[in-house]
């Protein structure tokens, strides 16, 4: 189940995560982690420092393998 995080900048910095993405259907950018009830409480309540499944994402990453 895709949660749509209302305030990316709360607990990290959604934009530069790997799990960031636009859904075309909500016409939104949203969290594709699948969180629990429980997690997504917590993350609403902001009772977690950093989001736990922050992945920064690096689009240059394959490219300077190539080299």
């Amino acid at each position: 189940m895709k949660k749509n995080i209302p305030d990316p900048n709360r607990s990290s910095n959604c934009e530069s995560c790997v799990y960031f993405e636009y859904d075309e259907e909500l016409d939104a950018d949203i969290c594709a982690v699948d969180l629990d009830e429980d997690e997504y409480a917590r993350y609403l309540s902001g009772r977690n420092a950093a989001c736990p499944y922050y992945k920064y994402y690096d689009e240059y990453k394959s490219v300077r393998n190539q080299n």
